[in-house]
């Protein structure tokens, strides 16, 4: 089997082994060695894989250790290349740890519906998390194409619903007769159903469409800080008394003023007193020699003095 090339804006930049699929292909690859070499594949399987007796005798590690310990070669190859193809786009889309989790609960899930149905038989290998990777693949991506044999090209949709259908018929096989196969359905279908139900209770699903949609949008540079024009007052045709007087006294604050004139009780008169007076009580209660001084501060300003 292998598998169609990626979308370039999603897995070009990531490499095509991660970190938790590398380790868990390394664990398995490792087991099955050990087995071959220094440990008989039979006490092997009943040491790692599990057993309905494991649960009395306190073995209860069995429940996760038999994910990694397989019945012959073709056991091994054919789910190790399953995660290899469909482990790390998955990985990548969440992250090693997410992954990590995701792949044991389902793991999990084959083996407490195996615990259920078919308890007196040993239970070993990957097939029940691989299958639950399968359905996450399929759930995000099921428009990918695989090859079969390199060869038939198949969606992973199809692939998927499949592998749900065969296992769903050699499960209820196995209940209707009461005998054990050679294969796990029931187990499988624990992994596929483990998975399920992970996806939709959880939030991941709808976090990765929400990355996948944010990365699409191009990222564009800030713009240079611009100094915004201030607006101009808009012009009178006619300004009225008032607003000549506030024009006024407003342009002669910006300049120092001193006295230039003497009242008729001959105490100076000075623009700024002038100006107090009009904001006080209003230019009506000027007197003549005080309207004479705006007067003619008023003429010295047009003239630039």
């Amino acid at each position: 089997m292998t598998y169609s090339s990626y979308p370039v804006s999603d897995d070009a930049d990531h490499p095509r082994l991660t970190p938790a699929v590398r380790w868990l292909i390394a664990t398995n690859v490792a087991i099955y060695f050990l087995q071959l070499t220094v440990v008989r594949p039979e006490h092997m399987q009943q040491a790692l894989g599990f057993q309905m007796r494991d649960l009395n005798a306190n073995a209860w590690w069995t429940i996760g250790t038999y994910m990694f310990v397989h019945g012959g070669l073709v056991h091994l190859a054919s789910n190790m290349l399953m995660l290899f193809v469909f482990g790390p786009r998955l990985e990548h889309a969440w992250s090693p740890g997410a992954f990590t989790r995701y792949y044991l609960i389902c793991g999990l899930g084959g083996w407490f519906l195996h615990l259920l149905f078919a308890r007196n038989s040993l239970l070993i290998g990957a097939s029940a998390a691989i299958l639950g990777v399968m359905l996450a693949y399929g759930s995000r991506w099921p428009d990918d194409e695989v090859f079969i044999f390199g060869v038939l090209p198949v969606r992973v949709r199809w692939l998927v619903a499949f592998s749900v259908g065969l296992n769903l018929a050699g499960g209820i096989f196995t209940v209707r007769s009461g005998t054990a196969s050679g294969t796990a359905y029931l187990a499988h279908l624990g992994g596929l159903a483990a998975g399920w139900i992970y996806l939709r209770s959880t939030a991941m699903p709808s976090i990765d469409r929400l990355r996948q949609r944010v990365s699409q949008l191009p990222d564009l540079p800030d713009d240079t800080p611009r100094a915004i024009p201030r607006s101009l007052p808009r012009s009178r045709e006619k300004l009225s008394e008032a607003d000549q007087a506030v024009a006024k006294s407003n342009a002669a604050v910006a300049r120092p003023t001193k006295a230039v004139q003497l009242s008729k009780s001959g105490r100076p008169v000075d623009l700024d007193t002038v100006l107090d007076k009009i904001s006080k009580d209003g230019i009506d209660s000027l007197t003549r020699d005080e309207r004479k001084l705006l007067e003619d501060a008023s003429q010295r300003l047009k003239r630039g003095e």
